[in-house]
């Protein structure tokens, strides 16, 4: 999986997150791997530029990633966002524990229609759930809070404020790419 990094107005490669047992369709060679790795250094890249990189014909290459794409590895293309220059500086980690068997259904509906939510995480264990939060301030988190506590069969909750983070950097391309002025 592709780790995306806070560089304001960079465009980057999603790429597909698995489950324990998800298995790609088929397996991935090294080209597909550089090709990966290229697209998530800067997914504006030409495909004559990807394919002059691995030795391959651009078409070969176009074929190559319509096939990533085809088969979900590559599941999307994004911009990777300065949260603080937006407006959502505080972020924020809420556990969330459930009674009986965990509906996570019902939280991702909830979560789906709010967008201080960044992501919802499955856990093995306690908590039954993780949620992912980017708000403007403490006062807007408590009230993503609330309203997350009253969906589902929430019976406990937790929330980590960040007060600081460290990122794995990509190494970021600054060659021209097909978007370039």
């Amino acid at each position: 999986m592709a780790l995306l990094v806070k560089v304001p107005h960079l465009l980057c490669v999603v790429l597909r997150s698995t489950t324990v047992t998800g298995v790609a369709e088929h397996e991935l060679d090294d080209t597909d791997h550089q090709i990966l790795e290229l697209l998530s250094r800067n997914a504006r890249r030409t495909m004559a530029d990807i394919a002059e990189r691995v030795s391959l014909s651009p078409s070969a290459v176009t074929r190559r990633v319509e096939r990533l794409e085809r088969d979900g590895v590559i599941s999307g293309y994004t911009v990777v966002i300065d949260h603080a220059k937006a407006g959502r500086p505080l972020q924020a980690f809420m556990e969330v524990r459930f009674s009986g068997t965990a509906d996570l259904e019902e939280i991702r509906a909830t979560a789906s229609t709010m967008p201080e939510v960044l992501a919802v995480f499955a856990t093995a264990g306690d908590p039954d759930a993780l949620i992912w939060l980017r708000v403007p301030d403490v006062e807007r988190l408590g009230q993503v809070i609330e309203q997350l506590r009253r969906s589902g069969r929430v019976t406990g909750t937790k929330t980590l404020i960040v007060v600081d983070t460290w990122t794995r950097h990509i190494e970021v391309d600054d060659e021209p790419t097909a978007f370039s002025a």
